[in-house]
């Protein structure tokens, strides 16, 4: 037994050659042969998600390089007595590691509600009679049946139908029920493959046996499902904090060893020397910027919530800001989702509303329940009061049309409604304004080209004729449908949102690109793209995104915008694509076709009313179907990045500068520049002034742009500032070693003093670029600044001072410190647009 791939799509090829590759008959297995198949085959269902346990993921969390270094700095602090800033440190680590486990887990529940889509039970030929199986067992080979409401139990080939129509939104985005008819079809694409049903759609009308081809994760279901158990790589925010761990690490490894090796060699005390080498270390260790993070984030969360965003990974919020391409489905995201009337046109093409009033009394009369009936009915003109039905000729997939034979007083009219080639195959007149005229082969061509026109558009079409009809009611046939008077046709139009135009404006000005990835036809989907002011200069469809590599591909996504006719895992490919490029890709979408591209993109969003799959499968959800709410959710997470940033850039400047400073003190002076208690109580002190960071203001210019982490503008920030602040410390350490010659204890507090005011106080100008005072911090950030400072400052003239051997300056060593710090304060305000690259 063979099946084809996905080269040699099965659809292509007619049922007997299906049958010969399956080596099975129209007839259905026997019992013994579906067991052997089920045997080879294994049972229809999907690959399971790979479950991670708690432990597991908590492990994995203190493995991160920045986690070690804080479980070291907390090491340290507890044995040099410090137990505070230890308890301090290891609170930190263990509520970031909660909060972030608690996030854990979101992808295993995507293929959990994907599997409560499909059928427990199928309706199977086995041994010459249909009988029901648990979905499970089905196999390929097995010919099953499936009616209105059914779920499609396989991938399978059409071998018979009646009247079979097949809801396949949720695998193609397209809200109209799909026809399906026996025959091999031509199309590459199963979105156009007519004699093939999918796993997982849904029977609307009809019904159907056809032969299974594929089951379980061979399937297109299977497929997603397997996508969504596959483990995620790092979203850009993990990479980034995880790099930036690194960075921290190595600078403070380097620096520490270099110190005590440089101690050393000058005969300095093995264990001084070594806890101060340490607490350099520590003293470079970022300790609160995992409680930075998590807070800021959280409160990301919260203001997000405001705008209708759920946000269930709170990394993605940075990624959403970090964004440079969105990446949307069509069907209720740029458009309504809502199939409505968009025309009624007679037979010259001309608006008529007459028409829509003919084909909406054909639907009301007849009883016909399908979108584009609901359609008429919501939007038509009113039809004449008076008609009743006499007769019906319902509607027939074979014939593509149905009728109905109305009457009022004396009149009685056949009103015939279907596809427009089905229509114009039994009509041979035509109504050209109050006269009826022939229907001649030039009229015929005429009409097909303004068919074609409409198609081009991406407009659906029905037509609508009439006769005179003196025929009785019970007797109406289908061969009445003869000689009819061709009226006109209605289009009908998935339309786009009002907010589409305007929400697409806001993120072109925020810098993110979008690019529409659909498994509609690629003329509606330009179609739609224009009307929403798009670049339509190039469509890409699935079938010809097949045939390109993915190094060509990679070549082609950044000059494509709009795709149609994708398959879920070509969505996956051109999400590949564009992160090969550099781009931090987000994907919005609603349907099971959607899942994958959602679970690859760094940030994935779907709409409260999406399939489970497609919510589950989300790192946010969007409470309302607009992209407003997406260009409101960017700039929330540029806020939030931009106020972590603010701490990174404090620290890698401020401790980088410090601890340069008393490494390079240690080496000239006879005497440590500050005990290690010292330093670890500048350290705590410090990072408790920043803790009212995740609520302080934004600037314009930090949400005008996509923000991401840049190592190299860290370090080159950090290398600027940094250097700045030790060059004042240097001017410090001449004033009170030469000035004014003072003994080591009240050096150590001096220098104490001056390196905790810079550090505080400089905080208000790096969090803007600008002047501080024309982006005036949150009141939180001031006090919690504010209040460490002025702690900072008391404790050397308190008892406390002594615990930590501080020893009081003189009121001329407290006015030079003063004079040095603003002196530092005006440089770095000169210099900080310089260092940040702007």
């Amino acid at each position: 037994m063979k099946t084809t791939n996905a080269r040699d799509p099965f659809w292509t090829h007619p049922p007997e050659v299906v049958l010969a590759q399956l080596q099975a008959s129209a007839q259905g297995l026997t019992g013994r042969e579906a067991a052997d198949r089920l045997r080879i085959y294994g049972l229809n269902v999907d690959a399971p998600a790979r479950k991670v346990s708690a432990f597991g993921a908590i492990a994995r969390r203190f493995l991160e390089p920045l986690i070690l270094l804080l479980l070291f700095a907390a090491s340290v602090s507890a044995a040099t007595g410090d137990a505070t800033s230890a308890s301090i440190i290891a609170a930190i680590i263990i509520i970031s590691i909660a909060l972030d486990a608690f996030q854990e887990g979101r992808a295993a529940k995507a293929a959990d509600a994907l599997k409560q889509s499909v059928a427990l039970k199928a309706e199977v030929r086995r041994d010459g009679r249909f009988v029901s199986v648990p979905t499970d067992n089905v196999v390929p080979g097995d010919v099953f049946r499936v009616r209105i409401g059914d779920v499609i139990p396989a991938d399978a080939l059409v071998l018979e139908v009646s009247s079979f129509t097949a809801n396949e939104a949720a695998l193609t985005g397209e809200p109209y029920p799909v026809e399906k008819r026996p025959g091999a079809a031509a199309a590459s694409s199963p979105a156009d493959a007519t004699n093939a049903l999918f796993r997982g759609s849904i029977a609307q009308t009809g019904e159907a046996i056809a032969l299974a081809v594929a089951t379980g994760r061979r399937t297109i279901f299977g497929g997603v499902v397997s996508a969504l158990a596959q483990d995620t790589t790092p979203s850009p925010f993990q990479r980034d904090l995880r790099a930036l761990g690194f960075v921290v690490a190595r600078a403070a490894g380097i620096l520490s060893v270099a110190v005590l090796a440089i101690n050393l060699l000058f005969g300095r005390h093995l264990i001084e020397s070594l806890m101060f080498a340490v607490a350099l270390a520590v003293g470079l260790t970022p300790e609160l910027l995992p409680m930075i993070t998590t807070v800021t984030l959280a409160r990301g969360a919260v203001r997000m919530a405001r705008r209708k965003v759920i946000v269930k990974r709170l990394a993605s919020i940075h990624d959403l800001g970090a964004m440079t391409v969105l990446c949307t489905d069509k069907t209720g995201t740029l458009t309504s989702a809502e199939i409505v009337l968009a025309g009624s046109l007679n037979a010259q093409g001309e608006d008529d509303p007459h028409i829509a009033a003919l084909a909406g009394l054909c639907a009301e009369l007849a009883g016909d329940r399908g979108a584009m009936d609901g359609a008429l009915a919501a939007a038509a003109p009113a039809a004449e009061e008076g008609w009743t039905a006499q007769g019906r000729i319902g509607f027939s997939y074979e014939r593509r049309r149905g009728s109905v034979l109305a009457e009022r007083a004396a009149e009685r009219l056949l009103i015939c409604k279907g596809a427009p080639e089905a229509i114009l195959a039994v009509c041979n007149r035509q109504m050209k304004g109050q006269a009826c005229t022939e229907l001649d082969d030039e009229a015929r061509d005429a009409i097909l080209a303004k068919l074609n026109t409409l198609a081009a558009q991406g407009l659906r079409a029905i037509a609508v004729a009439t006769k005179p009809c003196a025929v009785a009611g019970d007797a109406l046939a289908p061969d009445d449908e003869t000689d009819l008077i061709f009226q006109g046709f209605c289009t009908f139009a998935d339309p786009p949102k009002q907010t589409a135009g305007e929400a697409l404006k806001r993120l072109a000005a925020a810098g993110v690109r979008v690019k529409v990835l659909s498994g509609d036809d690629p003329l509606v989907v330009a179609r739609i793209a224009g009307l929403v002011g798009l670049n339509t200069a190039s469509v890409l469809a699935g079938p010809a995104l097949a045939m390109l590599s993915d190094e060509a591909l990679a070549a082609r996504v950044q000059s494509v915008d709009l795709y149609g006719r994708l398959t879920p895992d070509q969505k996956v490919r051109v999400v590949r694509a564009l992160q090969a490029r550099g781009e931090t890709v987000g994907f919005l979408g609603d349907g099971v076709n959607d899942a994958p591209g959602i679970r690859m993109a760094d940030v994935g969003l779907s709409v409260d009313g999406a399939t489970g799959v497609a919510r589950a499968a989300a790192d946010m959800i969007l409470l309302a179907p607009d992209l407003n709410v997406v260009a409101g959710g960017v700039e929330e997470g540029r806020r939030t990045f931009a106020n972590i940033l603010k701490y990174v850039r404090m620290g890698s400047s401020s401790n980088f500068g410090n601890m340069l400073s008393m490494a390079a003190a240690s080496l000239f002076l006879p005497f440590l520049p500050l005990l290690a208690t010292q330093i670890l109580l500048n350290n705590l002190l410090y990072d408790l002034s920043e803790v009212g960071i995740p609520f302080d203001t934004v600037g314009s210019s930090d949400l005008s742009r996509p923000q991401r982490w840049n190592m190299h503008g860290i370090v080159r920030y950090a290398g600027i500032m940094g250097p700045l602040s030790s060059a004042f410390d240097g001017i410090t350490f001449l004033v009170l070693l030469i000035g004014f010659q003072v003994a080591a204890p009240e050096f150590r507090t001096a220098w104490f003093l001056e390196s905790i005011a810079t550090q505080i106080l400089v905080v208000f100008l790096i969090r803007t670029p600008g002047l501080p005072w024309r982006t005036p911090p949150d009141p939180r950030l001031l006090i919690s600044a504010l209040c460490a400072l002025v702690a900072a400052l008391a404790i050397p003239f308190t008892a406390l001072g002594g615990w930590f051997d501080f020893a009081t300056p003189s009121a001329a060593v407290l006015f030079a410190v003063g004079i040095i710090t603003v002196a530092y304060l005006m440089s770095a305000q000169l210099l900080k647009r310089f260092a940040s690259g702007s």
